[in-house]
């Protein structure tokens, strides 16, 4: 399981756990993740990433991080070389390669050695390009997408996007579900934790969360947000995540010019127990996205029963159902999104009618145990030489 730079260390560690439970021999090629070093060892997982596994334990600053992992990286790919020219893996299913957006090649280079070497190459899809890039990207993801054995991706459209825009053949992709975050932690200390957020019992909460980037539409939520404060709800909105300073500027300057009194910024990193916290405690969770590959937040706002208010995205519908499991309004309108926003703030009744259907997906461990199931599926019909 090759994720060497920690990048979707929760994606990794949850599918690993769930595949070494139904019985695959997995070994999780990947570093501690530097914000929450329980990542994997919370999970009973050993990481073993090639050589190194230094840099993720301290907390570094950006640059030197960033410049660190690089060299780790390599020495830890060296290492693999190494090790797979002796003894390959039958298959290396890869979650993310970094080093593709720096036009560096090691990547491209390790996977063809592998190859090489016989095993198989399967890769999930978290992104079709790295967003917010245009077109700038596509070339070096079509070649990756020509390269890989197999290809893992999350929803229908997202299929049916590999083929019509890459060339990739159906037969090669399987669409399996992204599964769930965080809904087998304890909700530990929530009252001390939800007052560090200036929380009020009398203020039902809205929360977006995740890592900020313009096509995840938060300008088009302080947008719609105008229209809750103006409808006389107690609703009051938080925004926690991190993201670019630009970005996070932009967000300040908005809120300040739009003149919204009822809306939080916490602009850090929270822990585990922080957000299971805020999603148990949140009446609604709101996904303003422009566009979407797939969604974690999604996942974990689906686990843990919330009502959702989301953009009417192919991705979100294959999901969720508008006025059946969720709210989901015209992509990029924030009138619609304020509406929606409005109703759910105001309609208790309609709060939980929305999360019962919800909680009835199951949307838990036997998610991850079907998922699985399905990707050991996947390893082997490509042991066995099978087309998939």
């Amino acid at each position: 399981m090759m994720d060497l730079w920690a990048t979707v260390p929760y994606y990794t560690a949850y599918l690993s756990k769930a595949l070494l439970a139904d019985g695959v021999d997995v070994q999780v090629g990947s570093i501690t993740y530097y914000l929450d070093t329980d990542c994997f060892t919370g999970r009973g997982i050993q990481v073993d990433p090639g050589l190194l596994d230094v840099v993720g334990r301290y907390d570094l600053p950006k640059l030197p991080r960033r410049v660190l992992k690089l060299g780790e990286a390599m020495l830890n790919l060296v290492a693999l070389v190494l090790r797979f020219g002796i003894h390959p893996p039958d298959v290396i299913h890869v979650q993310y390669l970094p080093m593709l957006r720096w036009k560096l090649p090691l990547d491209f280079w390790f996977l063809a050695f592998c190859r090489w070497r016989g095993a198989r190459i399967v890769l999930t899809v978290h992104d079709l390009m790295p967003h917010d890039t245009a077109e700038r990207y596509k070339a070096t993801f079509l070649e990756l997408y020509q390269r890989v054995d197999a290809i893992i991706c999350h929803s229908d459209h997202i299929k049916r996007r590999l083929g019509e825009e890459f060339g990739v053949e159906a037969e090669k992709i399987s669409v399996i579900p992204h599964g769930p975050f965080f809904y087998d932690l304890e909700d530990r200390g929530s009252a001390e934790t939800l007052g560090e957020f200036g929380l009020r019992d009398d203020e039902p909460m809205v929360l977006w969360q995740g890592i900020i980037f313009p096509y995840k539409g938060i300008d088009l939520l302080l947008e719609a947000w105008r229209m809750v404060e103006a409808s006389g709800s107690r609703a009051r909105l938080l925004i926690v995540g991190t993201g670019a300073p630009e970005l996070l500027a932009q967000i300040r300057e908005q809120v300040e010019r739009l003149g919204l009194q009822r809306v939080g910024l916490h602009f850090r990193f929270i822990s585990t127990e922080e957000l299971v916290a805020l999603y148990r405690a949140a009446e609604v969770v709101v996904y303003p996205y422009r566009a979407i590959t797939t969604s974690g937040a999604l996942a974990t706002g689906l686990a843990l029963g919330k009502c959702i208010v989301a953009s009417d995205l192919p991705v979100f519908r294959e999901l969720l159902t508008d006025g059946e499991s969720a709210l989901l309004t015209e992509v990029g309108d924030p009138a619609a999104l304020g509406g929606a926003l409005v109703d759910a703030t105001l309609d208790a009744a309609l709060r939980a009618r929305l999360s019962q259907h919800v909680r009835a997906m199951n949307f838990g461990d036997n998610s991850w145990l079907s998922i699985a199931e399905k990707t050991a599926a996947i390893y082997t019909q490509l042991q066995h030489g099978s087309v998939i």
